[in-house]
């Protein structure tokens, strides 16, 4: 795939985002992995010349079940911009996605910059905090049905991000229970453990995506570490809760509404 079909294809998935228009998936085969990953630094650079910065990165497949489920051994990781920034406890516009889901994450801040790869043992020294989380994902392609080289060209389905309250309370990260709520019924329910055994993982691998992309992740940044449930389709008028551990334990909650 030459340089022109990748920003063409960039194009279309920006033009969606941007409109929040779906479209339809490429064809099977028209790009590799890699080629993905090109169209997807393509197309967020169109955000950025538009005047968004970068804030962060996301993981997705954290979990051993997704992975198998769409036959890949590795993680997937998209990008993050100020724009896709949710404030907390206030109302967000629907209209600004196509299909919009929503799961719980943990959201990590740096405090030094990422250039090069990270031990577990390294990880904790180069985070500021942590917080509890929720992505809010919208595949730009119809009916939310794609293949992994789509997804990766997508960003990854990012959409946008709802970060709570920061601590440095990075023992309650281990096994925490996870409870979403919906207008305050459980949605969906599960641990912190399914992102990758221990969330603090999330921050070695990430290291290592960034040094396999020559890039690095800057003093001050986000990193989303993954979905700990599956995703719950969003509607109007709803109160989105999330709970991350409890007592002691407890690393907090997050929420938003939906606009009516």
């Amino acid at each position: 795939m030459n340089q022109t079909t990748i920003e063409q294809a960039a194009q279309v998935l920006d033009d969606a985002a941007h409109h929040a228009a779906e479209v339809d998936q490429f064809k099977a085969g028209h790009f590799n992995l890699v080629e993905a990953y090109e169209i997807q630094r393509a197309s967020i650079a169109r955000r950025i010349e538009r005047g968004e910065k970068m804030v962060g990165i996301k993981l997705g497949f954290t979990s051993r079940a997704k992975m198998i489920q769409m036959g890949v051994d590795s993680l997937i990781w998209g990008l993050l911009t100020d724009a896709m920034l949710e404030e907390e406890g206030a109302v967000v516009d629907l209209k600004r996605y196509i299909h919009a889901r929503v799961e719980p994450e943990v959201c990590f801040i740096t405090k030094k910059s990422i250039d090069g790869p990270l031990t577990s043992l390294e990880a904790v020294d180069y985070l500021e905090a942590v917080a509890p989380a929720m992505e809010l994902i919208d595949s730009r392609y119809r009916n939310f049905k794609f293949t992994l080289e789509d997804v990766v060209a997508d960003n990854c389905s990012s959409a946008g991000l709802v970060v709570g309250p920061w601590s440095r309370n990075f023992d309650a990260l281990a096994n925490a229970g996870v409870r979403m709520q919906i207008n305050g019924r459980n949605a969906q329910v599960g641990s912190t453990a399914a992102i990758l055994g221990q969330p603090l993982r999330s921050i070695v691998q990430a290291s290592r995506l960034l040094h396999g992309a020559e890039m690095s992740l800057p003093a001050g940044s986000l990193i989303m570490a993954g979905a700990a449930t599956a995703a719950e389709a969003l509607a109007p008028g709803v109160t989105v809760e999330c709970h991350i551990g409890s007592g002691a334990t407890s690393l907090g909650s997050v929420m938003f509404h939906t606009a009516a």
